[in-house]
């Protein structure tokens, strides 16, 4: 008889350790999320940060991190000498600010470059006057208040010509922000931004030219500016034959180089005129080679980002780069040897496509010199004369390695730091895995990665929580090595969870058809590559229950989370959402007529807010109340609607927040909400505070 007991106390005990040790969402597996969010951040010695490059002593200068602190040190690619030094020396920061010309009727004075003029605005129009005499001429006689010539006068460097803009000017519209618990006083505070939707009435500017000699204004065809999103400022050529702008078509399918020369003759020089869109903040590239002679321009009107040549009367002399590939962004243009030295992605066979590589070709498009092509995601930071580059390279899955390069030929001068994450890696952090699979089409490749908890069991079944941002304008999974991953995707690993990210179909940085995909219908989202992804994974580990999937995002990712559940909820079944763009109708026009186009019915289609009613699963919305990127009442809509259709639906709502994914209380829901809906346990109660071990009762 005891020997009997003996077995059933042994028995109960090994079913107890068991369940012990497969529990998932446990405190502990919260306070070792947190661990990693705390004692891990800095145990990835010997990476280089904040490489630049010393005018002065003509030297690269750099961080590390190292077992014993934080050690600074200078390279002179002369002598190949690096040594440690007291601190960085000569690092500057450069504010980037957006400028917009305001239309003012002062006298702001603009003086010719000879001396002998000075131009003005007055009453509207232009006028000169002398510069030893204060008598005033006027040059335009139609200028009124609602359609005024703009004081940022141009003059030609010559000074025989003048140019600006007669605008007329747009609607604003305004966004209403309540905070409702400021810390400056007990009421309300009602905030206010100017905040231009799809479909608003924008300001039209078309371009001016006058004759100083004859003191008159020369016309210019207007039709071939007409219909704007915005032009650029004039530039006047060196040798004062002409002026030049960029003009942008509403809708984004037209982008030209516009150049207008002392008679008034307006003519493109450069630009694309695309079926779907020309991506013009990400994927605008313009040099004017020796004050115009040619003009390189960037362009996918073959298929694949790439560098074109333009004669100086706008006919293409020769396509610079050409391939299966995509030049990701160009570094520096050498005039006088005529080449160019560009990031590119792609080129390599059998690598990741979106790793950069750099590449050095002449504007012929001949003699392409390939100056880095290690398997890693290559970033370079250059000298001034571009003889030389410091390059780091890592993967996602790999340490960084720092050289010195010759920008001539790639050949490494000297390698500088080699990364090393051993310490990082003792505490049981898991590398990501970078994964493969096929899109909807059976052919492209779509990348993404996969990460695994510390404690991971391949005996255990865990649920998949996919992180999502399908924004067009980019691609968004990793390639460099880091410890943890925006927005801490490792942490939530930690509580019992596989969690991926891919690049799916219409985003960025892979073919024009490869993003196309999401012209016009950003619901897709990517989500049947996705789908596909993660069923491919699935079937090469067991262990993933893909019964079991919920998936997150903030902004653009927080709209896609949504249509996850409202359009594939038969794969979807957990969804958050935060600070979504919910109905790209309510969000701002520059990001949302880039892909979307010109008002349609195809906006009500692609919303969450019209197809709020189709609603299944398990949803948290999070969303700031001072959120300026995304119009609140973006959420405020669909919130609306699934009462409406009676669903079931929960909402954090953050006073004083803008635009996040939630912040830590936000985080801390977020995680409380797939523990419960993915692993079917009540999370930890809240007496706990993130890094402090609780004692076991």
């Amino acid at each position: 008889m005891i020997f009997c007991y003996k077995a059933i106390y042994t028995s109960v005990l090994l079913i107890s350790l068991t369940s012990l040790t497969f529990a998932q969402g446990t405190l502990a597996d919260y306070q070792r999320a947190e661990k990693f969010n705390g004692e891990f951040q800095n145990k990835i010695y010997y990476t280089p940060k904040d490489i630049s490059f010393n005018k002065e002593d003509k030297t690269f200068t750099y961080s590390i991190i190292t077992p014993k602190g934080i050690k600074y040190k200078s390279v002179n690619p002369n002598t190949l000498e690096v040594i440690t030094i007291d601190q960085l020396k000569n690092i500057t920061q450069i504010s980037n600010g957006n400028r917009r010309d305001w239309l003012r009727n002062e006298q702001k004075e603009i003086t010719s470059p000879d001396g002998k003029w000075i131009a003005y605005i007055k009453e509207y129009n232009v006028f000169i006057k002398s510069a030893d005499k204060n008598i005033g001429i006027q040059l335009s006689f139609d200028g009124t208040k609602g359609n005024a010539y703009a004081d940022d006068l141009k003059w030609a460097p010559d000074s025989k010509n003048l140019a600006t803009f007669k605008i007329t000017p747009g609607v604003e519209r305004t966004l209403y922000l309540i905070e409702s618990s400021p810390a400056t006083q007990v009421q309300p505070i009602l905030q206010t931004r100017n905040y231009p939707k799809p479909g608003d009435v924008l300001e039209q500017r078309q371009p001016a030219l006058f004759d100083i000699g004859n003191k008159k204004q020369i016309p210019i065809d207007l039709n071939k500016t007409q219909n704007q999103y915005y032009v650029t400022n004039i530039v006047w050529r060196k040798d004062s034959r002409a002026y030049t702008f960029e003009y942008n078509q509403r809708g984004h399918q037209v982008y030209a180089v516009m150049e207008v020369d002392r008679k008034g003759n307006i003519k493109e020089i450069a630009g694309d005129h695309s079926n779907t869109y020309f991506m013009y903040y990400a994927k605008k590239y313009r040099f004017d080679v020796n004050d115009g002679e040619a003009t390189i321009w960037m362009s996918e009107r073959d298929g694949w980002n790439h560098l074109y040549l333009y004669d100086s009367n706008g006919k293409m002399k020769n396509q610079i780069t050409k391939g299966d590939w995509v030049v990701k962004k160009v570094i520096y243009v050498d005039e006088k040897a005529k080449t160019i030295i560009f990031e590119g992605n792609g080129m390599e066979r059998g690598q990741d496509p979106y790793l950069v590589q750099y590449y050095k070709i002449g504007l012929d498009g001949k003699g392409l010199v390939k100056l880095t092509t290690e398997n890693g995601n290559h970033s370079a930071v250059f000298n001034d004369d571009y003889s030389t580059f410091i390059d780091t390279y890592s993967r996602i899955d790999k340490t960084s390695v720092t050289v010195l390069r010759d920008a001539k030929t790639g050949k490494i001068l000297k390698e500088i730091e080699k990364s090393n994450a051993d310490e990082l890696l003792k505490t049981g952090w898991k590398l990501p895995e970078v994964f493969t699979a096929k899109a909807r089409d059976g052919k492209t490749d779509i990348w993404g990665m996969v990460i695994r908890p510390s404690n991971f069991d391949p005996a255990k079944k865990y649920p998949v929580i996919e992180y999502i941002y399908a924004g067009p304008h980019d691609s968004f999974v990793p390639k460099n090595f880091v410890n943890d991953i925006r927005p801490a995707l490792h942490e939530l690993a930690e509580l019992g969870f596989i969690v991926v990210q891919c690049d799916g179909m219409g985003t960025s940085n892979r073919s024009k058809a490869f993003q196309d995909v999401s012209y016009k219908n950003l619901k897709d989202g990517g989500f049947t590559d996705r789908i596909l992804w993660i069923k491919a994974l699935a079937k090469k580990y067991n262990y993933l229950d893909i019964t079991r999937v919920g998936i997150f995002g903030n902004s653009a990712g927080g709209q896609n989370s949504l249509a996850a559940l409202l359009f594939h909820p038969e794969f979807y079944k957990v969804a958050v959402s935060s600070s979504g763009c919910h109905d790209n109708r309510m969000d701002k026009i520059s990001w949302n007529e880039q892909f979307m186009g010109i008002l349609g019915p195809h906006y009500a289609e692609n919303s969450n807010v019209d197809n709020a009613w189709r609603l299944q699963g398990k949803l948290l919305l999070i969303l700031g109340e001072l959120d300026d990127n995304v119009d609140p009442s973006s959420t405020y809509q669909v919130i609306n609607q699934l009462i409406k259709h009676n669903k079931n639906f929960d909402f954090l709502f953050v006073p004083g927040m803008k635009h996040s994914l939630g912040g830590d209380y936000g985080e801390h829901k977020r995680r409380d909400f797939f523990v419960k809906h993915l692993l079917g346990v009540d999370p930890p109660e809240w007496n706990w505070k993130p890094g402090v071990t609780i004692p076991k009762s």
